[in-house]
């Protein structure tokens, strides 16, 4: 009998096109192994929402592997470690596994191929990263370009099936409960709006899949549009791999009109993220441009503590800003129009460091992605490689009525639901009622933004 295949998992919990899990099936037992390593990643270790996907997903996927007779080993540590454990308890030497991106998992892989036979597959990406160029052969730094080259590389590879069967191993190596790895909120169980929202795992995903290829011709006009629900809220079922950006394209290539193709962009975005922190590693946590560190952002444990506090609790006085606020911690999720809308208060009316933000969309998004995270908010903070001007600033009080966002508001900030359309975007102070007045205006917001820019260049 061929001896033990382990399967490293992580963003990929999913049993069809999975090609770690393809290929260890065709080699021979397959022992498939996720590790819970919290140092490695250090500030980014899995938040508490993402925590709470992640349970979700694992059971979901354990109770399909079950199915074919098979199991999950669970184990918490340095995953490189614990990995070489599992291979020395069963006899294995060859450990299948996706790529991925992030600085720690590019670590990881560098330390176990020098001490096991490491099979790498490209798996959860439209096309692998580092694989679009220029003509010159370096890598793209402006989204633009490097998507025009990636519609011209496509389509992705062929998505492929589920094993058709899964050989079991003389003997299974010990494994955590993952009830004991408390991912789950309890004291106090703040996830009742996660669990209303959303239904995790990978049938759950083409489920989501198959309703969006019946919306996704709405999707150019609509995606901005918070008080209506077409997007698509893949999301986080990409990012924890229970369904691939492969399949999705597949599903949807036929599709025709500005809906598909302005989505097909977001899934290239997707691919350009992991592009950027493959170059720049530390994409998430420093500023690409070098001068930002000299912007003299308020002290967020200090003078501007009291404006974070009631940006991270949407009592800003914005009702489109709040309302988005309120939606991330009652679901782990926010419209992306409204992401933006958000991002941009804090960063420059409130000029609280971008990093700052980035943290606690970490911690509260469902499908917190380091790539995407990064690139989403230092394009916002205008810090980045490819972003918008910094003293480009966005007055959420005109986007919130040009998106026709009334809907959208009356929904997560009740006290504003008795309000008319004309009203809730910006009511007058004595129609608020027990909602907070603005904590800042418009018109001083910016000018402390431009006024630290200008400083910043020394002008």
């Amino acid at each position: 009998m061929s001896s033990p295949q382990i399967v490293w998992l992580r963003r990929d919990l999913r049993m069809a096109d999975n090609p770690a899990l393809y290929h260890a099936a065709q080699a021979g037992p397959v022992v498939a192994v996720y590790v819970l390593d919290d140092e490695r990643a250090k500030s980014h270790a899995y938040g508490g929402a993402s925590r709470w996907w992640l349970h979700h997903s694992l059971e979901s996927l354990s109770a399909s592997f079950a199915k074919r007779h098979a199991k999950i080993i669970l184990r918490r540590g340095d995953e490189v470690e614990e990995l070489c454990k599992v291979a020395e308890e069963i006899g294995a030497g060859t450990i299948h596994a996706n790529r991925h991106y992030e600085p720690w998992w590019r670590k990881a892989q560098s330390e176990l191929k020098d001490r096991l036979d490491l099979q790498l597959y490209d798996a959860n990406y439209l096309l692998p990263p580092g694989a679009v160029t220029t003509g010159s052969g370096s890598p793209y730094k402006i989204y633009t370009p490097f998507s025009k080259a990636t519609l011209e590389q496509l389509p992705p590879r062929d998505a492929l099936p589920e094993p058709e069967t899964l050989s079991s191993p003389d003997s299974w190596p010990a494994s955590d409960a993952l009830e004991d790895w408390d991912l789950l909120p309890s004291r106090p169980d703040w996830a009742g709006g996660l669990r209303d929202f959303w239904t995790v795992g990978e049938a759950a995903a083409h489920e989501r899949l198959e309703w969006w290829a019946d919306h996704v011709a709405d999707y150019d006009e609509a995606r901005n549009l918070p008080s209506v629900d077409k997007t698509s809220q893949l999301s986080p079922h990409l990012h924890f791999g229970e369904i691939s950006a492969v399949q999705v394209w597949h599903a949807l290539k036929g599709r025709r009109g500005d809906g598909w193709k302005t989505y097909e962009k977001e899934l290239i975005w997707r691919d350009y993220a992991q592009n950027v922190i493959c170059q720049f590693p530390a994409y998430a946590t420093q500023s690409y441009r070098e001068e930002f560190d000299k912007l003299e952002w308020r002290d967020h444990t200090g003078e501007a503590a009291a404006d974070l506090k009631a940006w991270q609790q949407g009592r800003t006085g914005y009702p489109i800003v709040d309302a988005g606020m309120r939606q991330l911690w009652q679901t782990g999720w926010m419209h992306n129009r409204v992401r933006m809308i958000a991002a941009s208060f804090l960063i420059k009316h409130l000029l609280i460091d971008w990093r700052v933000g980035e943290q606690w969309f970490w911690d509260t998004l469902v499908d917190a992605d380091y790539g995407s995270n990064g690139a989403n908010w230092q394009w916002v903070a205008g810090t980045g490689v490819d972003s918008n001007m910094f003293v480009r600033i966005m007055a959420p009080l005109t986007q919130s009525e040009k998106f026709d966002a009334a809907g959208y508001i009356r929904e997560y900030v009740p006290e504003l639901k008795h309000l008319p359309d004309s009203e809730v975007h910006d009511p007058a102070e004595g129609r608020r009622g027990r909602y907070p007045e603005k904590i800042i205006g418009h018109k001083q917001g910016r000018e402390r933004a431009l006024a630290a820019y200008k400083a910043m260049k020394g002008d």
